[in-house]
């Protein structure tokens, strides 16, 4: 009898375990994280992106901010050369990550840092501002799964829908209006060069009214998106 209850309080010394309770539940929590990422990189395939963690802070802050989804084949295709020339030349030969833009950031202390429209689409849709190594390594994690899922078309979808294109102005639909007064569709190519300009740095620069930077930045992305349109670089993302 005695030697039963010993067991008994032995084994339930072992169901008390701090250490393991508080590994179990770290185990179920970070289970629980990749089983959310997951299931948003599977429904943000196919479903509109309403809205972003970034998007809501500034919705906070701001009382509101303008949002309006377009689909790819309703935002002209020069748009979509435009960022891609502005932010990533070489989008379609990389997997989320370009290697090359990457070691020259390192290098020279541009300002984006290397980071392709597949990493900043997933730190935009998923994550949050601010540089930290956390965040970069659920960046660094989150990417190829999902390059893995994600067409190359529809990664840029989401990218120019969650962008910000100005103090609370989020996509380029919502760009094409506030700058332009007119729709994402009909955007010319100076329009999309210019709203493609201000991307690095949209609450400092504007597309309706440039600075001399800015001129001299949206005619060398002209020439860019001309380029890749020529050579087959936006073969991977034109209709």
């Amino acid at each position: 009898m005695a030697k039963t209850k010993r067991a008994g309080r032995r084994k339930s010394a072992k169901r008390a375990d701090p250490g393991k309770v508080i590994r179990r539940w770290v185990l179920r929590g970070a289970f629980a994280v990749v089983v959310l990422f997951a299931g948003l990189i599977l429904l943000f395939s196919i479903v509109p992106v309403p809205t972003t963690p970034y998007m809501l802070a500034e919705s906070r802050r701001l009382g509101g901010v303008d949002h309006e989804w377009r689909s790819m084949d309703r935002i002209a295709p020069v748009m979509v050369r435009s960022a891609v020339a502005a932010e990533d030349a070489n989008y379609c030969a990389h997997w989320g990550f370009d290697i090359g833009a990457l070691r020259k950031a390192i290098e020279g202390g541009v300002r984006r840092g290397g980071s392709t429209i597949s990493q900043q689409t997933v730190k935009n849709v998923f994550l949050w501002q601010g540089r930290s190594w956390p965040r970069k390594a659920l960046e660094a994690v989150l990417t190829p799964a999902v390059e893995l899922v994600w067409t190359k078309r529809r990664i840029l979808e989401v990218y120019l829908n969650v962008a910000e294109f100005g103090e609370g102005v989020f996509g380029v639909q919502a760009a094409a209006r506030h700058y332009f007064e007119t729709d994402a569709q009909h955007l010319t190519p100076v329009q999309a060069a210019r709203l493609a300009a201000i991307l690095p740095d949209p609450k400092d620069r504007s597309a309706s009214s440039p600075g001399d930077f800015t001129r001299r930045r949206a005619a060398s992305i002209m020439d860019g998106a001309a380029t890749i349109n020529r050579d087959g670089r936006a073969r991977c993302f034109s209709g």
